[in-house]
């Protein structure tokens, strides 16, 4: 993977809003390529509606952010797929269509961001599945599978286009302690292999065990472990 000196978000003087509420103001930080940051914060206090303001789902009204070459606050609804094939996005509820299988949940991302070729669409289909560990379920339905293979889908779903970053949020929430240690080694994987990381989470231990770079979202502001000091206390996240 190549490395250039621009950053793969780019956030300056940014206001977050939720309907007509501003859920955060002034929120400035860059997240280089093939970095690894924690984003944290009490339940209402901003971290999905920022994360959705990073994949456009939710409009930029005020401030700049770049997301991998994408101008947010310009961007045209018709070039929100081309931002989102630069992105890997990942759910706490796993967003998986119940009534198909593995292979036919990834091929439908896979034709919807331009795939064609049969062979090729099953040869990265497969790759994906092997590279999380899910080599033999490609057949299997998704009531089939437990909470962290079901996580695992969603993981390899959105490795499908090579993604510059993966957005995460709340990827362990609803996995018991010992699977969600396993599905953090897996992006730990995928972040030494190259691919920045921006993981939402309420994971204590994880932060413990696993110390990096943290955002926190508090006050209506975003604090940012590289040049804010503060406390990682349980009770204000």
């Amino acid at each position: 993977m190549s490395f250039s000196s621009e950053p793969v978000i780019k956030i300056s003087d940014a206001s977050i809003f939720q309907e007509n509420n501003t859920v955060l103001s002034d929120v400035n930080f860059e997240i280089e390529k093939g970095e690894f940051v924690f984003l944290i914060g009490r339940t209402g206090g901003g971290k999905s509606s920022l994360l959705k303001t990073l994949y456009a789902d939710l409009t930029l009204r005020l401030g700049d952010i770049t997301v991998a070459g994408h101008d947010i606050r310009s961007i045209k609804r018709s070039e929100i797929p081309m931002l989102r094939r630069k992105l890997g996005i990942i759910f706490q509820d796993f967003q998986l269509f119940n009534d198909r299988s593995v292979s036919e949940n990834l091929e439908f991302v896979m034709r919807a961001t331009g795939w064609r070729d049969k062979a090729k669409i099953k040869a990265r289909l497969t790759e994906v599945l092997m590279r999380v560990g899910l080599g033999s379920v490609a057949s299997k339905m998704p009531h089939q599978l437990s909470g962290g293979e079901q996580q695992r889908v969603v993981i390899a779903r959105a490795l499908l286009n090579e993604p510059l970053i993966l957005i995460a949020d709340e990827p362990t929430g609803n996995l018991d302690p010992e699977v969600s240690e396993g599905i953090f080694k897996l992006f730990l994987e995928i972040n030494n292999s190259g691919t920045a990381i921006l993981m939402a989470t309420h994971n204590h231990s994880l932060l413990r065990a696993h110390p990096a770079r943290t955002l926190k979202c508090i006050d209506g502001k975003v604090l940012d472990s590289a040049k804010d000091d503060f406390e990682l206390t349980e009770k204000e996240w």
